[in-house]
């Protein structure tokens, strides 16, 4: 009789589930989804009440939703060296100096095809530090952080790049002067752009029309292939950046036009990949994040996107330019709900490093702060102040929900010319998100504390010389 009892005990520990091993197949996969413009407001779970995003609404449901989550840069090549490497732009020399002499048309200036800068090889990113603990990398779409073969994705720890160098608008066809008009009705061929893979070129002009869908598809590709072992990718869609293109499946499907088109179908490919992870039985042992890298790009008006309520957009350091969605997505390690509190693209390399235990970089200074306790349990976020720059000029700063703005400037070509506060504009974002009702005269404790801050904030931050034009 205990014989027999034994043997079933032996054989119920023989087959029983085991806890997770340590290897590398079981560290947590990362996927970043990031968008290009997209507004605050463009997606249902953020208020849209036109644009159907049945995909992301549904990730925001049953993961975390972020309502003030902010980009590291009101532009696209600020925004991405921050998102990357957890540092303020002015930190690795990604930035501009700002001219005050010139007008609203002006803006942040960004890497293109005639720069010889990129984003230092010194920095480390995401992909580096996860590469280094065993990961498979990718990054699938849009870089922007030079387009020289030495500053390409490969040289900053990404085992696989499939995507473009840079912005969509860029590289015209030779002798060919591109206009709003043909912004706002392109072809493919008004562009010379390089679709790449690995650094050799594999398509010029880009068919942007099927980009969405190809991108999507080379990242179900790379899910397929590393389901066996822990990876990072980063998905870095071209769209919503202006020329707009879509599929077309997706012409005329949204009741909001052109643009909604693009956003459904940027939606319903996120379903797609999400689909992949399901079927690898990859959901429960990833986390997927879901952003974009800056506000709208309102001079385009319908085809520019939407702040929602928020003030402004790309390029500007009012509200719209630079809080964006923040959806968080992994079941069984992300405690549903709505996040209220203050997080940034800066937060997601150390909060990815406690979440793989990877040694995130300890020789240089990091801007971003662990996220994991809010994600895990919903604890309080514990950043709980952000500055925002434009080029090398803090033009904001925000603490818990006030905002004051020493200087103030619009985005690209629709907003106001460069104007300086004293004392600042200031602002209740929880009372007044859109940044409408300035109640300095009224609250000069709150102006008087927030300064102190902004200004030990900023006497903390060495900068190097800038890599961008002025603009």
């Amino acid at each position: 009789m205990r014989v027999a009892l034994l043997a079933c005990v032996i054989a119920l520990i023989a087959t029983a589930p085991r806890p997770a091993a340590q290897g590398r197949a079981e560290r947590p996969n990362v996927i970043v989804i990031l968008a290009d413009d997209m507004g605050y407001g463009d997606l249902g779970s953020y208020g849209n009440p036109t644009i159907r995003t049945p995909h992301l609404d549904r990730l925001a449901a049953e993961g975390q939703r972020w309502t003030s989550f902010y980009a590291g840069g009101p532009v696209c090549s600020p925004s991405r060296a921050a998102l990357l490497t957890g540092r303020l732009p002015v930190r690795s020399g990604v930035y501009g100096r700002e001219n005050p002499t010139t007008g609203a048309n002006s803006g942040p200036g960004v890497f293109g095809p005639s720069l010889p800068t990129g984003l230092p090889s010194s920095e480390v990113t995401i992909a580096e530090m996860l590469k280094a603990r065993g990961y498979a990398t990718a990054l699938i779409g849009k870089w922007h952080l030079g387009d020289r073969p030495e500053m390409l994705p490969s040289t900053q720890g990404f085992d696989l790049h499939f995507g473009l160098p840079y912005s969509n608008d860029m590289d015209p066809a030779p002798g060919l002067r591109v206009t709003r008009d043909m912004m706002l009705e392109p072809r493919s061929e008004y562009w010379a752009g390089r679709l790449l893979r690995n650094g050799e070129v594999v398509e010029r002009p880009i068919q942007q029309e099927t980009l969405t869908e190809r991108l999507t598809d080379e990242a179900i590709r790379f899910v397929d292939a590393n389901r066996r072992r822990p990876f990072f990718m980063l998905l870095a869609h071209p769209m919503p950046h202006v020329p707009l293109f879509r599929s077309k499946a997706f012409a005329g499907r949204s009741a909001a036009g052109v643009y909604g088109d693009v956003i459904e179908e940027l939606d319903a490919n996120v379903g797609r990949l999400i689909a992949a992870l399901r079927r690898d039985g990859l959901d429960r042992r990833t986390l997927v994040v879901f952003t974009s890298d800056n506000g709208p790009w309102r001079v385009y008006d319908q085809q520019g996107g939407s702040a929602g309520p928020l003030r402004d957009g790309k390029a500007s350091t009012w509200e719209g330019g630079y809080r964006v969605p923040g959806i968080f997505w992994a079941p069984g390690r992300v405690a549903p709900g709505t996040i209220r509190q203050i997080g940034a693209h800066l937060d997601l390399l150390p909060t990815i490093a406690a979440l793989t235990g990877a040694t995130r970089p300890t020789d240089r200074p990091l801007d971003g702060v662990d996220l994991l306790p809010t994600l895990q349990r919903g604890e309080p976020s514990a950043r709980t102040t952000f500055g925002f720059w434009r080029n090398d000029e803090l033009m904001a700063f925000r603490s818990g929900p006030w905002k004051a703005h020493w200087v103030t400037r619009g985005a690209y070509g629709r907003g106001e010319a460069r104007v300086e506060h004293d004392p600042p504009k200031l602002y209740h974002l929880d009372i007044d998100p859109g940044e409408q009702f300035d109640v300095a005269a009224s609250h000069a404790d709150v102006v008087a504390r927030l300064t102190a801050e902004m200004q030990q904030y900023r006497a903390s931050i060495d900068m190097p010389p800038p890599l961008l034009p002025v603009r």
